[in-house]
């Protein structure tokens, strides 16, 4: 029998191997530990065959067989194999990747455990009075008295935290003994919470996604920001759970999942896991397997989450469909959003994508009855929608990005005991250093950008490469020159708001502020506690957060989103604009959205605040229809890159070269050209950008094209990567 194996090398080709002696069977869906030229490597089982295309006497035989049993089903292999030919991805790293570290490694398959202590044998026969001369033996001897049949080391720290010593003189007297069991998931209370009382419009969603239940079908929730699309969400998720079937919640941001697990765990009795990128190797892991093994129902994860197995499946749901976090931006560069879809078809389960923004490409989608859409257009319970208000901030002295109007709008905020919310999404202290007298300006040394001043740490750094020096006073060219900071960063504004209001508390949440571990729950539990008057913050803050004391919101700089070489860009800025929006008056408390910008008459403004996100939307359709740009085309981007300018462009005209010698059905090939940050980490980047009306024929030429890329001696000098349906250009 011949076992055909994915391996995880930069390679897209499978390869065959013996079975082992006396193996007549192995599933595919196992893992294999295998010769691979002088090393051995983990790989995975994809199909059997009685033939091969090697001569069988140059086959090795399978070192070892790790799994008993399939870790992966039939409906994941198919999943699998469709993204890696879809995205032209090696199909051994495309299986890695659905696959935790510790399994990739070869390590066992199974849920870690934890010491459990119980009445040995000759425990049972021990009248605990025989103890009365060590009181604290025989204090913690009765907690193990039936009906209780073990105690965990967690268990024993909440009746005594003090147990150590005397279990350990129980264990040396033969009185207890250790067994390793599974580590118990932590369920909600007995008790859940009871479901809120669906409005009109949320009930109509409830039944129509609940009649789609055991059949695949995409149903796109477009729900104003606080219309109460979670608890849609949960109301399906219980009668899924109901029928004994499993939920995967696919998120975008980490910051997220706390509120959400927590809001989960009061809802259901079940078991709660959670798997990303912040978390251990050992504990993605558990959550793979609790999911895998049906040990748990419900899985809560950003999109690598995507793959994990389910025993049962009956759901996937994707909260803020629209976030470009859905894309994988490095290696298999996938999108869990469209794979999602493929999965749920696959599985036969419903899909459901939730937003208060709906990407172009869904709507476009829904437009063509390929999805369910259905609205939520009023806010649930006694919200109402925020006001809407521009500042126009041209003349206007500002002080570090505040206007006048504004602080006086904080002020009148802070006075009625509500909470202000500022957002930016720029973070260090300014964005350049520029010199006085010379001009001369602090610039990366690998990267054709400037370094970010961080005047807290008195440093300099590249948000791009990481690079980074000290922060000096004086000019390094004219050496006389005084050194200022240009531009906005959130450091800089939490300086500025600490000087106008000393009295008031503010938190700022960016990358920088929430590296501790915790820092960031520690953070939002203060606002909600009511103990921060002023939350500054960058993108994190956008979406998903709920804080009922918080009645007005501004953006300090709407510029910057407006003027872009990539078309995504409008797109992107309305749903930030909507989504940073909807933080504002989400309980009883009537909201204010101040947006500051020098650009008062720009028709992307004019058209959001006036007629909404959905007029905006269908504008941006129309202009899309006219360019023949996604979603009225596909697109694919071969990024090259490499530490000199000129082996990039070789091989990119070589690729030109190849595909004037194909049949392209009227595919565009734009470039090559240089990114539009060409220098990035010390290495020079450029690009082609292949475009077609039709997807099929876009898919057909990458067919070719990709195995031909692979021989080119060009392309051993460089490093380049494929990155289909990009959601930027950059």
């Amino acid at each position: 029998m011949i076992i055909q194996v994915a391996i995880a090398i930069p390679v897209n080709s499978l390869f065959d191997y013996l079975a082992p002696d006396g193996i007549d069977a192995i599933s595919p869906g196992c893992r294999v530990l295998v010769p691979f030229g002088k090393h051995k490597k983990v790989g995975f089982v994809i199909s059997t065959s009685e033939n091969s295309d090697v001569n069988t006497d140059r086959l090795k035989p399978i070192i070892e067989i790790l799994d008993t049993s399939p870790l992966i089903s039939e409906k994941d292999i198919q999943l699998l194999s469709w993204a890696s030919r879809y995205y032209h991805y090696p199909l051994g790293e495309v299986f890695s990747a659905a696959f935790p570290v510790s399994l990739r490694k070869g390590k066992k398959a199974q849920l870690s455990q934890e010491k459990h202590y119980k009445i040995s044998a000759k425990g049972e026969c021990l009248n605990p009075e025989q103890l009365k001369r060590t009181p604290k033996q025989k204090q913690i001897f009765e907690l193990f008295l039936p009906p209780v049949t073990s105690l965990s080391s967690n268990q024993l720290s909440q009746q005594d935290k003090n147990w150590r010593p005397a279990v350990k003189s129980l264990l040396e007297k033969d009185l207890l003994t250790i067994e390793l069991q599974a580590k118990a998931l932590s369920h909600s209370a007995s008790i859940p919470e009871k479901a809120l009382q669906a409005n009109e419009q949320q009930t109509q969603a409830i039944n129509q996604i609940s009649a789609q239940l055991g059949q695949f079908s995409v149903t796109l929730l477009e729900g104003i920001t606080g219309s109460g699309k979670t608890e849609v969400y949960m109301q399906v998720i219980q009668q899924v759970l109901d029928l004994g079937q499993q939920v995967l919640v696919l998120l975008p941001e980490i910051t997220l999942t706390p509120q959400l697990e927590d809001r989960f765990k009061r809802r259901f009795s079940v078991g709660i896991s959670r798997s990303h990128s912040k978390l251990t190797d050992p504990q993605r892991l558990s959550a793979w397997l609790e999911m895998q093994q049906r040990h748990s129902s419900i899985l809560l994860g950003t999109r690598s989450a995507l793959f994990t197995p389910l025993k049962k499946p009956g759901l996937i749901i994707l909260d803020e469909e629209h976030d470009s976090s859905f894309k994988q931006q490095e290696g298999f560069r996938f999108s869990a959003r469209d794979l999602a879809i493929v999965r749920g078809k696959l599985l036969n389960i419903p899909v459901i994508l939730g937003t208060a923004t709906p990407s172009l490409e869904s709507l476009y989608n829904a437009q063509n009855k390929r999805y369910q859409l259905l609205h939520l257009s009023e806010r649930a319970g006694v919200a109402i929608n925020p006001q809407f208000l521009l500042f126009d901030i041209r003349n206007q002295q500002l002080q570090d990005g505040l206007s006048p109007p504004l602080i006086a709008q904080i002020k009148k905020t802070l006075a009625k005991k509500e909470q202000v919310l500022l957002f930016l999404n720029r973070r260090g202290f300014a964005p350049v250093q520029i010199c006085h007298s010379c001009a001369w300006v602090a610039r990366c040394h690998h990267c054709d950008t400037s370094l970010v001043i961080h005047f807290d740490e008195r440093r300099l750094r590249c948000h791009h490469c990481g690079y980074q020096q000290h922060l000096s006073n004086q000019c390094p060219s004219c050496k006389t020159g005084e050194l200022k900071p240009l531009g906005l960063g959130t450091e800089r504004v939490e300086k500025s708001l600490h000087a106008l209001f000393p009295t008031q508390k503010v938190v700022r949440l960016d990358r920088d502020s929430t590296q501790r571990k915790g820092a960031l729950e520690d953070h939002l539990e203060q606002i909600n506690q009511g103990k921060v008057d002023i939350i500054l913050g960058t993108q994190m803050l956008a979406k998903g957060h709920h804080f009922p004391n918080v009645t007005l919101v501004a953006i300090l700089d709407v510029d910057s989103g407006l003027f872009s070489i990539d078309f995504h860009a409008t797109e992107k800025l309305a749903q930030l604009i909507i989504q940073v929006a909807g933080r504002a008056g989400r309980a009883e408390k009537p909201g204010k959205v101040i947006l500051q910008t020098r650009q008062p008459g720009h028709p992307l403004l004019t058209v959001l605040l006036k007629d909404g996100y959905n007029s905006f939307a269908q504008s941006a359709l129309v202009e899309r229809q006219q360019a023949m740009l996604p979603p009225y085309s596909s697109q694919a981007l071969l990024r090259v890159y490499a530490t000199n300018p000129i082996d990039p462009q070789n091989l990119l005209k070589r690729v030109c070269e190849i595909i004037q010698n194909m049949e392209t059905h009227h595919t565009l090939v734009l470039g090559p050209v240089s990114a539009p940050m060409a220098k990035r980490a010390g290495n020079y980047h450029f690009q082609l950008l292949l475009q077609n009306n039709q997807r099929k024929y876009l898919q057909l030429l990458l067919d070719q094209l990709i195995p031909e890329l692979y021989r080119l001696k060009e392309a051993k000098k460089v490093r380049w990567s494929l990155d289909v349906d990009p959601v930027d250009l950059y």
